[in-house]
């Protein structure tokens, strides 16, 4: 459990990082200082539901499309993690993703920031 709360707040750096510094054109988190959330709080919201996203849904649409992933020696994976973002970017209003070639860029960014907090948890 705690594991998975590290890597949502690394997600949500690495959403702002991302978007403040403008790193991905068309990847946008819409914030609202006075609401609710505040604008720290979109960004802690967008890596918890990609979180849940990755955990929950990411495991099974590997599963089926495993044939793809042989088929592609694994280049299907990119597929796959932009429409984990889609999907994320679907479900809260925070998030837009203009397109499918932001989606894809935003995927493998987050496949390697995925990857290197598992490496860096898990010692």
């Amino acid at each position: 459990m705690i594991k998975f709360l590290l890597k949502v707040v690394v997600f949500a750096a690495a959403f702002y990082v991302l978007t403040s510094f403008d790193v991905l054109p068309g990847l946008e988190v819409v914030t609202d200082p006075g609401g609710p959330l505040g604008e720290y709080g979109a960004y802690l919201w967008i890596g918890l539901i990609f979180g849940v996203v990755n955990a929950v849904v990411g495991p099974v649409l590997r599963l089926l499309s495993l044939p793809f992933l042989l088929l592609t020696l694994g280049l299907f994976l990119l597929v796959i993690n932009a429409a984990l973002l889609a999907l994320t970017a679907a479900i809260t209003e925070h998030l837009s993703v203009d397109g499918f070639g932001t989606a894809v860029l935003g995927g493998l960014i987050f496949a390697v920031v995925g990857w290197v907090a598992d490496q860096l948890l898990d010692h």
